[in-house]
């Protein structure tokens, strides 16, 4: 499954509508008004319709005779798409419901991870071995202290390990893990606050190439707490500053 497009005029009035919606700034069971939005939008209203219908198909807003288009219930929602965890991490505002956000998709991957990885440690082939060696390589150059090529070696890294499963439903998990991962790894990497994350990634790759799922399993783990704690770091630290911040200005 491919995220859903973000370029082009189409692709910015999803995203917009999206946000809206996701924040609250549209809530609930409200029905939207389409000549407003399209006048703020800047958009027509075939275009309007036509980006409502990908909302649609994720389960955020419905139409009926009558009434109209409408937001439905948060409970309708398919909050494990990719687009939608996309959206609501990339229209963020809110620290505390983004923190609240990544540590629910931390308690998600502390149950597929770890059990992926036994089944990658029992069937990784020579190609998965050589895709975690090179996503690790990549982990182990600095990029030029860009954060986006540490993000991008970490997802190839834990794409690389679903692969290793040869579960196709798992391999399609990428999609959600990879949503709050990307933007977890840019709060850290962008912070001096972090652990280096080629050691816990290195027992991983070591465990998964002797093919002992036990130890796959532990290291998996030892990497989630890990990645737990750096997040706790960069947040403290985040308030700190903010507390810091606050007093000065009294």
């Amino acid at each position: 499954m491919t995220p859903y497009a973000r370029r082009g005029v189409h692709g910015q009035t999803v995203e917009a509508l999206a946000r809206r919606v996701l924040s609250g700034r549209i809530p609930e069971g409200a029905t939207l008004d389409l000549v407003a939005l399209q006048g703020e939008l800047g958009v027509s209203l075939t275009a309007l319709r036509e980006s409502l219908k990908v909302l649609a198909a994720k389960g955020m807003v419905d139409a009926r005779q009558k009434r109209g288009t409408f937001v439905r219930p948060r409970a309708d929602w398919n909050l494990l798409d990719a687009d939608v965890l996309r959206w609501q991490f990339a229209g963020s505002t809110d620290t505390v419901a983004d923190l609240a956000l990544l540590r629910n998709l931390s308690e998600v991957r502390g149950i597929i991870e770890p059990a992926a990885v036994r089944l990658a440690a029992e069937r990784r082939g020579d190609a998965d071995v050589q895709a975690l060696e090179d996503a690790l390589a990549a982990m182990a150059v600095e990029g030029g202290g860009q954060a986006d090529h540490a993000v991008e070696a970490d997802l190839a890294f834990h794409r690389a390990l679903l692969n290793a499963t040869h579960n196709e439903l798992l391999e399609r998990m990428e999609m959600v893990i990879e949503s709050g991962l990307a933007h977890r790894d840019r709060i850290v990497h962008s912070s001096p606050h972090g652990e280096d994350p080629v050691p816990s990634h290195r027992a991983v790759l070591d465990a998964v190439r002797a093919g002992d799922g036990d130890a796959a399993e532990r290291a998996m783990r030892a990497l989630l707490d890990q990645a737990g704690r750096d997040l706790d770091k960069v947040h403290a630290t985040a308030q700190e500053s903010t507390y810091t911040e606050g007093d000065e200005t009294k």
